[in-house]
């Protein structure tokens, strides 16, 4: 199985590079074939090639993980109860993960389900949507402390969301990618339970059609902070990278208020964000 890596013009492997992208591979755990086979780990400013994967495994009931998973790169998709690929609200995912859980090495196809949930902290490293269900993540953790990291990977189709977040605590995108989707990240505008949410996204590859990256609700508190965000095939720039919404904790509609860098709610320059 042999991947891939489309080179950006102008661009040159150099040894120094494959030496920090081989002691970043081991600081993940990985060794030999796994690097080599999967291209796993980006190197900033240029986005790995989606993987091959190493296989498939059907879910029937949600898997529950608490510690580390690994899946070897195995595409899993939902079938029985969790054979739906539509929006609907309220649908099981295919994994489910305990707080400080660890999922890595991941293709979800499709029927997706509802993806991933989060009951707190936790890390999804080297996950891939193929075709985003529902949602690709959503994360619930209730401690203002919690932790939620999505780290490499990427998410293609999905309708509306892809990173739902519903809980308190702080959620750090980096070296992601996204396509043809909705809203990368919102913070739940109507949930019956609110908090105040903090997002950073870093180092992402981005590729139209698209509608928002992060959509916040300043009366909440929330931030969103950006940075190294790369903007492929939107010409007409509708892709808004931070917007500003009202919330509320009776399940209305929540009230847009506002887009684009501000400073206090909504982190970033112009500076941060390239289009090609």
């Amino acid at each position: 199985m042999t991947v891939r890596v489309a080179q950006r013009a102008g661009h040159r492997r150099r040894t120094s590079r494959r030496r920090a992208v081989l002691a970043g591979a081991a600081a993940f755990g990985l060794t030999g074939a796994a690097i080599v086979t999967t291209s796993m780990l980006s190197t900033a400013g240029a986005a790995t090639a989606w993987p091959t994967p190493s296989g498939k495994q059907a879910v029937s009931a949600t898997i529950k993980v608490s510690g580390t998973y690994d899946g070897a790169l195995k595409n899993f998709y939902g079938t029985g109860g969790l054979g739906g690929d539509g929006q609907e609200e309220g649908q099981d995912p295919l994994f489910e993960l305990a707080d400080g859980a660890v999922l890595k090495n991941v293709v979800i196809g499709s029927p997706a389900a509802d993806g991933v949930h989060c009951k707190g902290s936790c890390t999804l490293q080297n996950v891939w949507w193929t075709d985003v269900g529902e949602d690709a993540a959503t994360f619930k953790g209730t401690s203002s402390s919690a932790t939620y990291k999505v780290t490499g990977g990427g998410a293609k189709k999905a309708d509306d969301k892809v990173l739902q977040f519903n809980g308190a605590g702080k959620l750090t995108v980096t070296g992601f990618q996204v396509e043809d989707f909705g809203k990368l990240v919102r913070s739940c505008g109507n949930c019956s339970t609110q908090y105040k949410r903090t997002i950073v996204l870093s180092d992402l590859d981005v590729t139209a059609p698209g509608k928002a990256l992060a959509g916040i609700n300043t009366n909440y508190g929330d931030t969103a902070t950006l940075s190294g965000i790369r903007v492929h095939g939107d010409d007409d720039r509708d892709i808004e990278p931070c917007v500003r919404y009202t919330g509320n904790d009776d399940g209305d509609e929540p009230t847009k208020t506002g887009s684009g860098p501000d400073g206090t709610y909504c982190r970033y320059s112009a500076s941060d964000i390239s289009h090609d």
